[in-house]
């Protein structure tokens, strides 16, 4: 039904314009005898003459007046809307909500986002620069970015990378303090613990070697806490061991800050994106 009232819409409109159904049908790119079939079943449908007709003139009638001047800008109006949704379908659009941690974001996302706004122009970035675990459902997320999200029903995880866990400590500490040959000897160290933000745990010191060796360190706590990157200035201050993410204490190899401990052995873990189904509510990556 809205189909066909949609087509003597159009020949109406394209006959009012045009003044007469033969160049009406060349806008179209139909017949003259379908614009003009087109017209008399709507007519048909009002109950009311729209045109005057004659072999040599077409004008519109009262009703046909009052019709014209009251759908003309709104069906104009319609019609390109549908177009540039046809035009636009697929691509995506609207805000893009993502979370990650605050080095990963600046130091290895930010620099790529030149990039993808000009891939993906429609869409607008809301990025949150956050240490703690978020509820990306909850708190209305479209993309997460980073290790140890919880996979709750609904979401999607792709593997980014395989990140590694190493172990550091500051030139002044390990001058202080030998650094162990192997991870049994890190009972003798001062350890700087990180609790997770989303369990309240602290986390485990469970290393492994390329010889496929793996062992749970232990280490004598001298602080906990909860941001890898508090933890990070604070072994290169020389309060003690730490373990982190490799990408947390890049910086600080690179100035000479901090030093691996114990460089063959490690822990992984995965970076992570896990994006929900839509993006803005109306597309996907």
């Amino acid at each position: 039904m809205y189909t066909e009232l949609s087509s003597y819409l159009d020949a109406f409109i394209a006959a009012s314009d045009e003044g007469s159904f033969s160049a009406a049908a060349r806008r179209l790119g139909l017949t003259p005898a379908a614009v003009s079939k087109s017209v008399a079943r709507l007519e048909s449908q009002l109950g009311v003459r729209l045109f005057q007709r004659s072999t040599r003139s077409l004008a519109l009638t009262t009703d046909g007046e009052r019709l014209y001047g009251q759908v003309r800008l709104p069906w104009s109006e319609i019609g390109d809307a549908l177009t540039d949704l046809r035009q636009g379908a697929g691509k995506p659009a609207g805000t893009l909500k993502v979370s990650m941690a605050h080095t990963v974001g600046r130091n290895y996302l930010v620099p790529l986002l030149d990039e993808f706004v000009l891939r993906y122009p429609d869409v607008v970035l809301d990025l949150h620069f956050d240490n703690r675990q978020v509820d990306l459902v909850a708190e209305g997320f479209d993309v997460g970015i980073g290790g140890g999200i919880e996979l709750t029903e609904g979401l999607v995880a792709r593997e980014l990378s395989r990140v590694r866990v190493v172990l550091v400590a500051s030139p002044d500490y390990l001058q202080r303090f030998p650094a162990p040959d192997n991870p049994a000897e890190l009972v003798r160290h001062r350890g700087l613990l990180r609790r997770s933000l989303s369990s309240g745990r602290l986390t485990a010191w469970t290393l492994k070697n390329s010889g496929g060796q793996e062992m749970v360190a232990t280490v004598r706590p001298v602080a906990v806490l909860d941001d890898p990157e508090a933890i990070a200035r604070a072994a290169a201050c020389g309060m003690g061991i730490a373990m982190l993410p490799l990408p947390h204490v890049l910086p600080f190899l690179e100035s000479g800050e901090l030093m691996r401990v114990l460089a063959d052995w490690y822990a992984d873990c995965c970076g992570l994106i896990c994006p929900d189904t839509s993006i803005g509510g109306k597309s996907t990556i």
